[in-house]
């Protein structure tokens, strides 16, 4: 029994190590997205065209892997775009998932007509 429980213990602690690592810092994404993104998708990722543009989607509360793959995409050229592309290529792999970990955690709310 006492093997058993210190096998559990010692995955627990190797699954936190992995979770940890590919967790984002909210604080420092909230910096990148103010310095870098806001003035397209603005900081609570509401872009300046307020949605209506194909060009600058809003990215309130996207999901986190989605946004990982999609900088990474620009990033990389898989996927190109006149001002993404070249953002993209200014962030680190921490920018990314940093600036993801933010737009991910942003909570929509929502209030129906009374």
């Amino acid at each position: 029994m006492l093997i058993n429980l210190n096998k559990i213990i010692l995955i627990i602690f190797f699954l936190t190590l992995i979770t940890n690592s590919f967790a984002g810092d909210l604080k420092l994404g909230k910096e990148t997205a103010q310095t870098i993104c806001a003035s397209c998708h603005g900081l609570d990722g509401v872009s300046s065209s307020a949605g209506n543009s194909a060009l600058i989607p809003n990215i309130t509360a996207q999901d986190k892997g989605y946004l990982v793959s999609r900088l990474k995409d620009y990033k990389s050229g898989k996927i190109e775009h006149p001002q993404m592309s070249l953002i993209a290529q200014m962030l680190s792999e921490e920018d990314i998932e940093n600036v993801s970990e933010w737009y991910s955690s942003i909570i929509i709310k929502i209030e129906l007509p009374q």
